[in-house]
């Protein structure tokens, strides 16, 4: 009995070492608390769902239905004020103008105006001539013209000198009508009135070319009274064309764009001088913000507005580009030649 005590005795002892001594393995890693979050909102990335926005496309006012481009020829700034031209200064007061866009050299007609509607500079375009050859073709490359046939719109050129029929292949145009002092007809507003004809048709896309005040600045100087007089009576021509579009209730959703080839000097233009490469540039109609651009302008993005504005394509081999200003958007720069 004595034996059995002890042997109790002796495994109570053997239990109560083991559970106080340690296991021979590592013992269990003791785990930190959590750190607390805290949130920081992130601003430099949108969260890994979001939908990143789209590419913003410039696009023109939808509610521009046609383009109208004016050119008084040999125009310079200075001069519609002191002509007091109230058609060309009423659609300045309305749109979107500078008196100091910039014309191409030589700044002499056909080549000026090349430029205006092909959108390129004179080493694209090759025409450095100034008289109707037609032996030379027209000018190369693809033109406003080119642009608005090809997309099916109705194309129209009334012009005051033959030669400017060279700017563009004949297939491009679905009228065109010049008129000069070669023609026997007296009335002074004859280009007006071819013009009005055309309006009357419809059309998408009409330039208009008035050559009186450049002759006059040969005969009589520039700046001269005669000078002065013509331009104010080409202004009243286009003030029949103004009422016109607004009879026929197409000027609200006509853009107009009014400008000139080249300045001009003594009686003689042509050089690289302020008076002869000024000209001015004016936009007005759907879409366009009433301002004085701060953009320089040159005469090759005539051609890329008004392809803006009736949505066409821009050849990639243009000069010119769309004043974007005008509609009120980012401005993309305008190099010249």
């Amino acid at each position: 009995m004595r034996r059995l005590n002890k042997v109790r005795t002796l495994i109570l002892l053997a239990l109560i070492l083991t559970g106080c001594t340690p296991f021979a393995s590592s013992p269990m890693p003791t785990l930190a608390p959590p750190p607390t979050e805290t949130f920081v909102p992130n601003t430099s990335l949108p969260p890994a769902t979001a939908t990143l926005p789209p590419t913003v496309t410039p696009m023109p006012a939808p509610n521009i239905s046609r383009v109208l481009i004016v050119s008084f020829d040999g125009l310079r700034p200075d001069a519609i004020a002191q002509a007091n031209m109230i058609n060309v200064m009423s659609l300045m007061q309305a749109g979107a103008y500078t008196l100091t866009a910039q014309t191409i050299m030589p700044s002499i007609t056909l080549p000026a105006h090349s430029s205006m509607l092909v959108g390129t500079c004179p080493a694209k375009h090759i025409v450095r001539w100034n008289e109707y050859i037609p032996s030379n073709g027209y000018a190369l490359g693809t033109d406003i013209f080119d642009l608005a046939h090809a997309a099916g719109m109705r194309t129209v050129m009334v012009v005051g000198k033959e030669k400017l029929q060279q700017i563009t292949e004949p297939a491009s145009l679905d009228y065109f009508a010049f008129v000069d002092d070669t023609d026997k007809i007296e009335d002074p507003y004859s280009i007006a009135q071819l013009a009005n004809k055309q309006i009357s048709q419809g059309f998408s896309l009409m330039f208009v070319h008035f050559p009186n005040g450049d002759l006059a600045g040969h005969d009589y100087g520039w700046m001269s009274r005669k000078q002065l007089e013509a331009y104010a009576d080409d202004d009243v021509s286009f003030g029949y064309i103004l009422e016109t579009l607004k009879n026929k209730t197409m000027y609200d959703s006509t853009l107009i764009i009014i400008t000139s080839d080249h300045g001009g000097h003594d009686t003689t233009h042509g050089i690289n001088i302020p008076e002869d490469m000024t000209i001015p540039w004016i936009v007005s109609g759907p879409g366009i913000l009433p301002m004085q651009l701060t953009t320089q302008v040159h005469t090759m993005d005539t051609a890329a507005t008004a392809a803006f504005a009736l949505s066409l394509p821009l050849p990639a081999e243009w000069d010119g580009v769309p004043i974007y200003e005008a509609f009120g958007l980012p401005s993309v720069a305008s190099v010249g030649c």
